[in-house]
């Protein structure tokens, strides 16, 4: 985690440099410079700084990874890296039910009833997918 935590750090770097000189290159005597633009700055830099102390301080705590190691070869990082879940339809489902909600705000909340009840039935099934069927364990 040491990589990304100084990914995050140089980001912040970034930004903090950048924020004050965008906000002088925009300022002119009657706005007083780009308060939207250096407000969307300020708000970045914050949260890549939060990012950056978040993966430092648990870079120092995990075992080091075959990543963050000057002597790592290819084969220290082999073997299982985890649960990956096959094919699924139900993140489909979501999405269009979802799509069906926003145009309900926009033709009639009859519509965005309707979605609202589809959405709920797809939602469940992709949140109990591994509970039955093919894939149940």
């Amino acid at each position: 985690m040491k990589a990304e935590a100084w990914i995050f750090i140089i980001c912040t770097i970034f930004l903090v440099i950048v924020t004050p000189s965008y906000w002088l290159a925009t300022d002119n005597s009657r706005t007083g410079g780009d308060w939207t633009g250096t407000a969307a700055l300020t708000m970045t830099g914050l949260l890549t700084l939060m990012v950056s102390v978040y993966l430092g301080f648990h870079a120092r705590t995990m075992a080091p990874r075959p990543e963050d190691r000057k002597d790592a070869e290819i084969a220290d990082g082999a073997g299982e890296l985890g649960f990956f879940p096959p094919y699924s339809w139900w993140p489909l489902w979501c999405g269009a039910t979802l799509a069906v909600c926003v145009l309900g705000v926009v033709f009639g909340w009859w519509l965005f009833i309707i979605g609202a009840v589809f959405g709920a039935i797809a939602l469940s099934g992709w949140i109990f997918e591994y509970y039955r069927g093919v894939h149940a364990h």
